[in-house]
């Protein structure tokens, strides 16, 4: 984590880029459920001082992601099978207005089939298909990056930041919560949803009744993997 050098790293910068860090140990695996660390611990793995870090470990408890303890430090937050169903549940509001605002001609957004989007329209269909193709590998942590891009693209056509904010934190938790629970999983092809391509032809073409079953069989199907995998005398079985 560099700290000196031409155009020095301010420290909210560096708060950032610990954030970031961390959070793709956590979304990787690498920082699994219940690990406790403490302030300390993550500035000398990061070389820097305490203070960014400590902002940094706040920002993503208050994003869900760690439990603070004055006593003991911080710890990695374990989600439930219940959280999970929550997360969706709320994943599934947000994706239905949207789909609600495309479909009532709301004035933020921007038409997929518009010319003057086709280069943010093809960016998101690139990162649908790279996460196609890890989903068809079972490569998770590439297509938790490529998944998360997909989304936060694709939200960003419907013309509100905020929602976009708010999708993409849900988004990040339901990613962590995921791999905490496919750790019990030793191959993961064919297992995981890959259907980004379909869900932009639904939208491009206004088939908000196509777009929405298809994102309604994907939380079906995760939400079945996830309470499959909770069960953990739960035989492993194709999903």
């Amino acid at each position: 984590m560099p700290t000196s050098g031409t155009g020095a790293v301010t420290r909210s910068t560096l708060r950032q880029q610990i954030a970031d860090a961390l959070r793709d140990e956590v979304l990787a695996g690498r920082l699994q459920a219940g690990q406790e660390f403490t302030v300390k611990e993550i500035a000398d793995q990061y070389g820097v001082s305490a203070t960014p870090v400590r902002e940094a470990l706040v920002d993503l408890s208050a994003q869900g992601l760690l439990e603070a303890d004055q006593h003991r430090g911080f710890s990695v937050h374990e989600y439930s099978v219940e959280d999970y169903r929550g997360m969706i549940e709320a994943r599934s509001l947000v994706t239905d207005g949207m789909f609600q605002a495309l479909d009532s001609g709301h004035r933020g957004y921007r038409d997929l089939d518009d010319p003057r989007t086709a280069a943010a329209v093809s960016g998101v269909r690139r990162r649908g298909e790279e996460a196609r193709r890890a989903a068809s590998a079972g490569d998770v942590t590439v297509l938790i990056g490529y998944d998360l891009r997909f989304w936060r693209e694709l939200s960003s056509l419907f013309g509100n930041p905020y929602l976009a904010d708010f999708l993409h934190r849900l988004r990040v938790q339901t990613w962590v919560c995921t791999v905490q629970h496919l750790r019990a999983l030793t191959d993961l092809r064919g297992r995981l949803w890959a259907g980004h391509g379909e869900l932009v032809d639904a939208l491009a073409q206004r088939d908000i009744e196509t777009a929405r079953t298809i994102v309604a069989e994907y939380n079906t199907h995760s939400l079945a993997l996830i309470e499959r995998l909770g069960r953990t005398d739960q035989p492993d079985r194709p999903a």
